[in-house]
């Protein structure tokens, strides 16, 4: 059995990858301003400076779009944590560091944007929107404390690995769930600056994933663990936030982010590209967990495939009790 890399190795031996693909993200980022993408001429006072709160009637979002706009803004304020975690796990040195501050950077750029966005078009509770920040943040996140099936305030050691491979499906999954959030607004402004941000995340999403499939190349079987511990105990880092399962329940029945689109969207590509069902340079422990990760794959399968015969008896009996109603009402 392979003796497994301690934290320092793997820094070092991917040191040469992560220069490659923190210059190959330079070079094909787009710059872009926060202030573009929002109404400026829309906002008015609120009652502390004369003028009026906010009350539900000057949303023009419905309850979905909401919901999701509340969720991925409030993903994208605990930005701190996230910092802390890659700070840690990849060091402030050489490209690590480099990518490190850049990234932190473009992170940044969304919770700007989406914030002055709702706030301008009064398209949510400000009030409500600020308390749920200050709780989601002082929770604060750990992804490798989840990767593990630990809670998030028990903070293992850091595993590098371990959050590379998290960050790889997060931000791919971060990226679906802006896209379809923009569709749901219905707004043509709301849908461009979640494109935007979106582009972000996929260009976020091949830096990790490339740094995770040379570490796959460099140690098969720490690598194929830490990806199968990632997956098998998965969830998106605003799982603390207020009203996360009600809002998660919303976005899952109308197609901002459910079980079919992890699979299919998120997980699948990732683990296709990195060829994990076809590679044959595992020992005992990456063919374990391989086939660990393939079980639990099938099982996903078939829960995707449960919930979505689920949601569409759920749809179809909303749709028959509205379509009575206007008859009644005509």
């Amino acid at each position: 059995m392979a003796r497994e890399l301690t934290q320092l190795e793997l820094l070092q031996e991917l040191q040469p990858v992560a220069e490659e693909n923190l210059n190959r993200h330079m070079k094909i980022a787009k710059n872009w301003n926060p202030h573009d993408y929002v109404p400026w001429d829309e906002g008015r006072n609120f009652a502390e400076l004369g003028g009026i709160d906010w009350d539900p009637e000057q949303s023009q979002l419905d309850e979905v779009a909401k919901a999701a706009m509340i969720t991925n803004l409030l993903t994208e304020d605990n930005l701190p944590s996230y910092h802390r975690e890659i700070a840690h796990n990849f060091s402030m040195d050489d490209a690590w560091g480099a990518w490190v501050g850049r990234w932190t950077a473009e992170e940044n750029r969304h919770g700007i944007v989406m914030r002055d966005y709702l706030v301008v078009t009064r398209a949510v509770d400000p009030v409500a929107l600020e308390q749920a920040r200050m709780i989601h943040m002082s929770n604060g996140y750990s992804s490798a404390a989840v990767a593990q099936g630990k809670a998030a305030t028990e903070l293992p050691e850091a595993s590098m690995i371990h959050s590379v491979a998290y960050v790889t499906f997060q931000e791919l999954a971060t990226r679906v769930s802006h896209r379809n959030t923009g569709r749901a607004c219905a707004e043509p402004l709301a849908d461009k600056m979640l494109q935007r941000i979106a582009a972000d995340e996929n260009l976020h999403m091949i830096f990790y994933r490339n740094i995770c499939g040379a570490a796959i190349d460099l140690a098969p079987d720490q690598a194929m663990t830490a990806v199968t511990d990632v997956l098998t105990n998965f969830e998106m880092p605003g799982a603390g936030m207020p009203n996360f399962r009600r809002n998660g329940v919303l976005m899952a029945k109308h197609g901002i982010y459910d079980l079919r689109q992890h699979l299919d969207e998120v997980v699948m590509p990732v683990l296709r590209k990195w060829n994990i069902e076809d590679r044959n340079d595992f020992g005992a422990e990456g063919e374990q967990a391989r086939e660990k990760l393939m079980a639990f794959l099938a099982q996903l399968e078939k829960d995707a495939t449960k919930f979505e015969e689920m949601r569409d008896r759920s749809l179809a009996r909303e749709a028959a009790k509205r379509e009575k109603l206007r008859a009644q009402a005509s």
